[in-house]
């Protein structure tokens, strides 16, 4: 028994001692199953402080610790298994650049599932019916988070092996400026695209104008906006064209402001102008939709006696407002008719003149000269 224990002890694998080997196997088996224990013991004190808050983040830390690789936690313990052994100094580089680059991966792999979950989130947070671009931006926004995440593992890897990465940075730029010049109309618009799902400034089935254009929005995709116009045809604008201009959103309106006029005629008495203020007033405050703001006798107009009313629609329905508007002008013409107050009709008096009087005009000018 003795003697094989003494041929174990002396026995060699690979070069080294095989009593080594045991104690290197025995350390990694051990570092595996404490490196899971403290896991499953973080991540299960993690989940409960998660069911006590209203953050989300904690919540995100559970998921992303809960997404760790066990091929990782497998790495890792073989490293540290390794690390107890009498190896030669190249190879303790060797392990030092496994340990940088599984730590690496590691981190790159939690940080991919932290994106997924955080534009997951904020999808379904900010996605409503028929509002497609947000999954499409979110899409878009993934890819190139994840790709810039990668882009830097990678060179950081490359770095850590002792590769000189300057070169390849350098050509990486070069490249990705001929490229965003060579795309710069589509890479705006995709963009733009991306702006207006996180701004928010119109969602689908809202009423926008822009500009000379107004219309109902359809659909945002990544490169265009789709109108349906008030007479029916499709609009279709670039979202960099869109967003370069002033976008007014009428189905966030609060309430519509109305302001018009309207002229009597000049023989009118002061006393009816001076009652027809007060007619207005009582015509729109009788409505439970309108709030009147003021009313004015404005000015004297070339043919008219002209007053100005101002109210609100304390809804932005503009079928509401036309109809308030048509009943208001009627019950005028009713209110006005009592009055005998007439509406002013556009008119202007034209003198015309004889032969014989223009002569009598002129000799008169001449005189006077």
């Amino acid at each position: 028994m003795n003697e094989t224990l003494r041929a174990l002890s002396d026995a060699t694998l690979l070069g080294l001692p095989v009593p080594n080997l045991a104690l290197a196997a025995g350390a990694a088996l051990a570092a595996y199953i404490a490196m899971r224990l403290v896991l499953h013991y973080v991540i299960g004190r993690m989940r409960g402080i998660a069911q006590h808050t209203r953050n989300r983040v904690d919540d995100t830390v559970v998921e992303v610790l809960a997404g760790t690789n066990r091929a990782f936690l497998a790495l890792a313990a073989l490293l540290v298994g390794a690390g107890m052994l009498e190896l030669p100094e190249r190879w303790s580089a060797r392990i030092a650049q496994l340990w940088f680059i599984a730590l690496a991966l590691q981190a790159g792999l939690w940080l991919t599932r932290a994106i997924r979950l955080g534009l997951r989130r904020y999808e379904q947070r900010h996605t409503s019916a028929g509002m497609t671009q947000v999954s499409a931006s979110a899409t878009l926004m993934s890819w190139s988070l994840r790709t810039m995440l990668w882009a830097v593992i990678l060179l950081a890897v490359l770095s850590n092996m002792g590769v000189n990465i300057t070169a390849f940075v350098a050509s990486l730029g070069v490249g990705g400026i001929a490229i965003a010049l060579a795309m710069q109309n589509i890479l705006g618009d995709l963009f733009a695209s991306l702006s207006i799902a996180v701004d928010k400034p119109f969602e689908v089935g809202d009423a926008i104008g822009v500009g000379d254009l107004s219309g109902t929005v359809q659909h945002v995709g990544l490169k265009t906006t789709r109108l349906r116009s008030l007479s029916g045809e499709q609009i279709v604008i670039g979202n960099t064209d869109l967003l370069k201009q002033t976008v007014k959103n009428y189905r966030r309106m609060d309430e519509r402001r109305i302001a018009f006029k309207f002229g009597v005629s000049y023989r009118s008495a002061p006393e009816q102008l001076e009652a027809i203020p007060g007619i207005v007033k009582r015509l729109i405050e009788s409505r439970p939709a309108l709030r009147l703001d003021r009313v004015h006798f404005q000015a004297f107009g070339e043919s008219s006696l002209d007053f100005e009313v101002v109210y609100f629609v304390t809804t932005p329905d503009y079928g509401l407002y036309m109809d308030e508007q048509q009943r208001l002008n009627l019950q005028m013409m009713r209110e006005f008719a009592r009055l005998g107050v007439e509406f002013a009709i556009p008119a202007r008096t034209l003198h015309v003149m004889s032969p014989d009087g223009q002569r009598a005009a002129a000799k008169e000018l001449a005189t006077q000269d």
